[in-house]
């Protein structure tokens, strides 16, 4: 009985064990990872996303790799430019494991060997380019680091998409240099822009007296034309009132002459009532008279007139 029983614990403890290899056997892939499977040491395959079984004993996961892009912050590193400046420069590197088994087999350490590629590729670039350059050549040089780690590391089945220059770090001499250099150059733009600004300023006084200027002689002008105007109004308006008043005169002496005619007048007395009327048109105003050359005989004839007229005053006394 005891024999019995401890065979059949012996063999709930082999299923116990069975059932746990079995289940150690199998395998669950993440999404973006992969494993590398091993059979007697060898390389059997790569695993992706999913379920999988592997042979007790025989197969090994040799690795578990995440295939996710990735970032490594590298310290700064000494590089020395053409131009003999020592300066200090730290990079970041974002790199994604393409090749599973290249990855696992092409390096020993793929990180220390990225560091140490992109140490060296660094000093490569830096030293064909001046402090000038490399201050103001980061996206070339980034470019130019990302090409050649690629290619570098393109064996161990990395693929680089994108190196940065974090950081770069000049001498202090240097630097103060910089600032001093930066702070001359805020000084002169700063100068250069007050002078603009004067000369801006200047022009636009000059501009604006100029306008002025012009605006007074514009309006002068147009006033000396509004006088001329208007005085030329006046004197034709004067004309105008002096031609109407003589042309009144005249109509009145003429209506005048009509009524004596109309009255039985003769010659003489219409020929005194023109005298009068051609003395009213001078009115005093014209400095030369002409006469008629029948003045005598109107004369005249006005004396006899005004000798009758004595005579017949006599005979009435």
């Amino acid at each position: 009985m005891d024999i019995i029983s401890l065979g059949g614990l012996f063999f709930i403890v082999f299923v116990i064990l069975v059932v746990l290899v079995l289940v150690s056997c199998v395998k669950i892939v993440h999404q973006a990872q992969a494993v590398v499977l091993e059979r007697l040491g060898a390389y059997q395959a790569t695993w992706n996303t999913g379920l999988h079984f592997k042979i007790p004993i025989i197969d090994r996961v040799a690795r578990r790799i995440d295939l996710k892009e990735q970032v490594v912050d590298f310290a700064p590193q000494p590089v020395i430019t053409k131009d003999n400046v020592t300066m200090q420069i730290d990079t970041v590197v974002f790199y994604q494991i393409t090749d599973p088994k290249m990855f696992c087999y092409g390096v020993a350490n793929p990180i220390i060997a990225i560091e140490n590629l992109t140490a060296t590729t660094l000093r490569n670039i830096i030293g064909d380019l001046e402090l000038d350059q490399t201050l103001t050549s980061r996206e070339t040089i980034n470019t130019r680091m990302r090409a050649e780690l690629d290619l570098a590391t393109d064996p161990w089945g990395i693929k680089v998409n994108r190196v940065e220059l974090k950081n770069i770090i000049p001498p202090t001499a240097i630097r103060d240099a910089m600032e001093k250099q930066m702070k001359a150059e805020r000084e002169r733009r700063e100068a250069i822009l007050r002078a603009e600004g004067e000369k801006k300023s200047t022009v636009l006084v000059a501009e604006g007296q100029k306008e002025s200027l012009i605006l007074e002689a514009e309006a002068e002008k147009q006033a000396a034309i509004l006088r001329a105007e208007a005085e030329k109004e006046k004197m034709i308006r004067e004309a105008e009132g002096e031609a109407e008043a003589i042309l009144k005169v005249q109509q009145a002496t003429a209506d005048g002459l009509r009524f004596l005619k109309e009255a039985g007048a003769d010659q003489a007395v219409l020929t005194l009532k023109s005298l009068e009327a051609f003395e009213k048109a001078a009115d005093g105003r014209a400095t030369k008279i002409i006469v008629p050359s029948k003045i005598q005989e109107i004369a005249g004839l006005v004396k006899s007139i005004t000798e009758v007229a004595a005579d017949e005053e006599d005979k009435k006394e």
